[in-house]
C-alpha cells in the first residue's frame, strides 16, 4: 500500500530539444533511433529533477486568467470510433520499464479512465462497429485490464486512473455533451465508476489512485464547481485508495465534500498550481492542509500539484525552473508537516 505524503499527478514540461526532435522525426530529418536517444535523455532529466526535488513518487472551451485568455475549440464533427478496438501495443509498459530502471523511488504509471473514451463515441457514426456505448466501453475495459496486468507483471506497484470527465459533469455546458452520449448524470456516476472498478478488480498487488481535475491545457481550464454533487458517489464508490483532487484555487470549492471520504482512503490535495508561475508559500499550504484535516485526519492527507505541468505537448504558462521550484516547495512543505 502506497502511503507517501508527496505525489505528482503526471506530466512535466517538455524541453525545447524534445519538442524540436518530435518535429524533426515527423519531417523525416531524424531516424526513430536518433529520436529515442533524445527522448531518453529528456526522461533522465525529468527523473533527476523529481528526485532532486525530494519526491517520493515520480511520474473544449478553455478558460484562462489575464494574458492567457479564453480559447474555443469545436469538437471535430466527424469524430467517432468506426471499427472494433484492437490493441497495437501496450500503452505504458515500455515507459514504465525505462523509468523503473532509473530510480529507486516508487514509479507510478498512469492510465485513462475507461469512460473517458466516450469522447470517441458517436451515436451516429459508431454503431457500425458497436451496437451501443456499453459494448464499446466493454472493449475499452478489456484493453485497460490487459494493460494493468502487464504493468503489474513488470513490477508496477502504483497505478493512477485519470478521470477529468467526472468534474466536467459539474457544469451544464460540458455535462450536456456527456448526457448526449446516452447516459444521465446519475448513470455516469454509477456505470462510469463500475467501469473504473472493473479495470482495478482483482489486482491486489498494486495501489490504485484516481485523479479528478477540471481541465488543464496551456494554463486554461474547462469548468469550475464544488465537488459536492459528485463527491459521495465517487469517493465512496471507487476502489482506488488514493484520491488526487484539484484544489489549487476557488474553482474547486471548499474542503467540505471531503467528509464523504471513507476511512480506508488517502486524499492527495492538489494545492500547488501547475497553471501559473507564482509560488505558493509554505505557510499558506500548511494553513489549507490544516483546514482539510477537519474532514480527513492529517495522517491520511498528502500534497501534490493540482494537475500535470503539461497535459499536452504545449505545456502550461510557466518555465522548467518554475516547475522545479514548485516541486521543491511541495517536498519542503510535506517535510514540515509529516516529517
Amino acid at each position: 500500500m502506497i502511503t507517501a505524503h508527496t505525489d505528482v499527478v503526471g506530466s512535466l514540461l517538455r524541453p525545447a530539444a524534445l519538442r524540436k526532435a518530435r518535429d524533426d522525426l515527423a519531417a523525416g530529418r531524424l531516424s526513430h533511433a536518433q529520436f529515442k536517444s533524445i527522448e531518453d535523455r529528456a526522461v533522465d532529466a525529468a527523473v533527476a529533477l523529481q528526485e532532486e526535488a525530494g519526491l517520493d513518487i515520480l511520474w473544449g472551451h478553455w478558460h484562462g486568467d489575464g494574458a492567457v485568455g479564453e480559447q474555443h475549440r469545436d469538437r471535430p464533427v466527424n469524430l467517432g470510433v468506426v471499427s472494433r478496438l484492437v490493441r497495437k501495443r501496450h500503452l505504458a509498459a515500455e515507459e514504465f520499464v525505462y523509468l523503473r530502471g532509473r530510480t529507486r523511488r516508487v514509479a507510478k504509471a498512469t492510465l485513462p479512465s475507461p469512460s473517458l473514451f466516450v469522447n470517441f463515441w458517436s451515436p451516429e457514426r459508431s454503431r457500425s462497429a458497436y451496437a451501443s456505448l456499453e459494448h464499446f466501453l466493454a472493449d475499452v475495459v478489456a484493453i485497460l485490464r490487459d494493460e494493468v496486468a502487464e504493468l503489474i507483471r513488470l513490477g508496477a506497484t502504483y497505478i493512477q486512473i485519470d478521470a477529468p470527465h467526472y468534474p466536467l459533469l459539474l457544469a451544464p455546458e460540458t455535462r450536456s455533451f456527456y448526457e448526449s452520449r446516452g447516459w444521465t448524470l446519475d448513470q455516469w456516476l454509477s456505470r462510469g465508476i463500475e467501469l473504473d472498478n472493473a479495470v482495478m478488480a482483482g489486482f491486489v498487488d498494486a495501489t490504485f489512485a484516481i485523479h479528478l481535475c477540471r481541465g488543464n491545457q496551456e494554463s486554461r481550464w474547462l469548468v469550475a464547481g464544488d465537488y459536492e454533487p459528485i463527491a459521495r458517489s465517487i469517493f465512496q464508490g471507487i476502489r482506488a485508495t488514493r484520491l488526487l483532487l484539484e484544489y489549487d484555487d476557488d474553482r474547486s470549492g471548499s474542503f467540505a465534500p471531503l467528509r464523504h471520504v471513507p476511512d480506508d482512503k488517502t486524499v492527495v490535495l492538489g494545492l500547488i498550481s501547475t497553471k501559473r508561475p507564482q509560488m505558493e508559500t509554505p505557510e499558506d499550504l500548511i494553513r489549507r492542509i490544516t483546514a482539510a484535516s477537519r474532514f480527513v485526519p492529517l495522517e491520511r492527507l498528502a500534497l501534490s500539484p493540482q494537475c500535470g505541468f503539461a497535459s499536452s505537448i504545449l505545456g502550461n504558462n510557466l518555465s522548467i525552473e518554475d516547475e522545479r521550484r514548485k516541486l521543491e516547495r511541495l517536498c519542503e512543505t510535506a517535510r514540515r508537516i509529516w516529517g
